[in-house]
């Protein structure tokens, strides 16, 4: 017994000396969250941690998060994976004594490699879906239709009507309206509606209707009829003339749901079909003839060309929450 005492105060000895005069090594904490595109946590998602001391594993817990203690202090590394998502990696310096939280990962659904029984098409365009309604300019104007994933799924019959409807519904599309038909009011548009409130309500309803018209026709009806994918694929990769030249082509040619690229059947004939349902709601002195029904429509594809260059170099840059792969 004595014996082991005096092995054990040795060693107590031997550590307390090491410890007051060796180099103690500076730690901090790292923690984080692991999400899919959609903003849902992702539970049991594997966590390595690389640093000059070696690498270190965990996995998410049922919130998504994880925590390494004692990190040394320096550079590290943290990759992510889990099943049916693709992995990423954040990397970064930790200083001594810092508790340090990483930006939340947003993990990408799998382009290959993925268990077609663990998650069908449909859930994989909602997940896509639930990103893209979280896309607004300025942080308030709905910019659903458009997707910064150029290898996102097709939308089924039902999405392409849920997406257009909740466009339709939004409270700012209301106010964009509203402010339209001030506008026109004001510079006594349409004079066929009249002044005062009553004339400021037909004016507001016109100006509904038009985007109603083309909201429902060219996002969900013809893209049905046509199996055409409603919205603009966001290129950001190439030169300046190469992205301009795609961003205009998308006027008039769009993705087909097999994934090929066709002529735009719904988005063309949706602008031509909205200036003809708008002779029956606007004054008679206002309305327009066949052929300046088919003119308008022509100047409406014509604006969607430039609305798609609009979209491919300015408009990414006014929304905020733009999802982590259109960031290459």
């Amino acid at each position: 017994m004595m014996l082991i005492m005096t092995v054990l105060l040795c060693a107590a000895m031997v550590s307390a000396q090491q410890s007051a005069s060796g180099p103690v090594t500076a730690t901090g904490v790292l923690h984080g969250l692991v999400n899919d595109v959609g903003g849902t946590p992702v539970a049991g998602a594997q966590v390595v941690l690389s640093t000059v001391s070696g690498q270190r594993k965990t996995i998410t817990d049922e919130d998504g998060g994880f925590q390494f203690t004692a990190v040394p202090a320096g550079a590290f590394s943290v990759t992510v994976a889990a099943e049916g998502l693709s992995p990423a990696t954040a990397t970064g310096r930790l200083a001594a004594g810092e508790v340090h939280g990483i930006p939340a990962f947003a993990l990408p659904i799998a382009t290959a490699h993925f268990d077609v029984d663990a998650i069908s098409q449909r859930e994989m365009a909602e997940l896509q879906i639930q990103q893209e309604e979280k896309q607004r300019i300025f942080g308030a104007i709905p910019n659903y239709f458009v997707s910064y994933d150029r290898n996102a799924v097709p939308l089924t019959a039902k999405q392409k009507f849920e997406l257009s409807f909740k466009t339709l519904v939004d409270p700012v599309s209301f106010g964009l309206a509203g402010l339209s038909a001030g506008v026109q009011q004001a510079q006594n548009t349409y004079p066929g509606y009249g002044p005062g409130a009553a004339g400021y309500g037909k004016r507001f309803g016109a100006s509904y209707g038009d985007f109603f018209s083309g909201t429902m026709l060219g996002g969900a009806i013809l893209p049905v009829l046509f199996h055409q994918d409603p919205r603009y694929f966001y290129k950001g990769t190439g030169g300046v003339w190469k992205r301009f030249g795609y961003a205009l082509s998308t006027a008039v040619i769009a993705k087909g749901d097999n994934g090929r690229w066709q002529p735009a059947y719904a988005s063309m004939l949706g602008d031509l079909g909205a200036g003809a349902i708008s002779n029956l709601y606007y004054p008679a002195g206002s309305r327009s003839g066949a052929k300046l029904t088919i003119g308008n429509g022509a100047l409406s594809i014509a604006e969607d060309g430039a609305g798609n260059v609009i979209q491919e170099f300015l408009l990414k840059h006014l929304t905020p929450k733009v999802p982590m792969q259109a960031n290459p």
